[in-house]
């Protein structure tokens, strides 16, 4: 299972992560909240290594993402709600294609770590919280991309130490390895757990 989720009380600092208790500032113009909810002013390099992202094609994915989009809405203008089910990871996934790449203009490689670790999220959501359904937004502002899953349970994601030959307990590793940020806001009724990445903007 990608990360343990535990009721306990809120943890502060790590590695790259971080949590708060639902300080997000007040929303920003042009759609973001103007800050790095958990982690103002605080610089977190990305690091070191770098985990091996699964093979993606932004070429054909790109019909389904479209078609996603059309379904479900933009998640960069309102939280778009999806079933707590294995299969919305792929709705996921395919409405992050299509904002990162298509909508920002932004490179394949950036779209397509966030596409692995949206994934991972999702994941972690629908195993973990007992949700029936999760919220996701995305949000963009210069030299930042940030990504959000929100779903009813205050439960903790927790970063597990992962050996490099085990195929289980990664989820929020690779988050850890790939994100420059990321952390976890709790909400009067559930959590957001998000990253945010590093971009050049074209």
């Amino acid at each position: 299972m990608p990360s343990a989720y535990d009721g306990g009380p809120v943890r502060k600092g790590g590695a790259r992560g971080a949590y708060s208790l639902g300080t997000a500032p007040e929303a920003a113009p042009g759609g973001h909240d103007g800050g790095m909810a958990g982690l103002e002013g605080r610089e977190q390099p990305r690091g070191d290594g770098r985990a091996t992202a699964s093979r993606w094609s932004p070429t054909v994915e790109d019909e389904h993402a479209l078609k996603a989009l059309e379904l479900y809405g933009d998640p960069t203008e309102a939280e778009v709600p999806l079933p707590s089910r294995p299969e919305s990871a792929a709705t996921a996934r395919r409405l992050v294609q299509v904002v990162i790449l298509r909508q920002w203009g932004l490179t394949a490689k950036t779209t397509e770590d966030a596409v692995l670790l949206v994934s991972e999220l999702v994941g972690n959501a629908v195993r973990h919280t007992g949700a029936r359904v999760f919220g996701l937004r995305l949000r963009h502002r210069r030299g930042w991309i940030r990504v959000e899953v929100r779903d009813p349970s205050r439960g903790l994601p927790c970063l597990m130490p992962v050996q490099e030959l085990d195929i289980s307990g990664r989820g929020l590793f690779l988050v850890d390895k790939l994100a420059d940020r990321w952390g976890v806001d709790l909400l009067p009724r559930g959590k957001t757990t998000w990253f945010e990445m590093r971009v050049t903007d074209r």
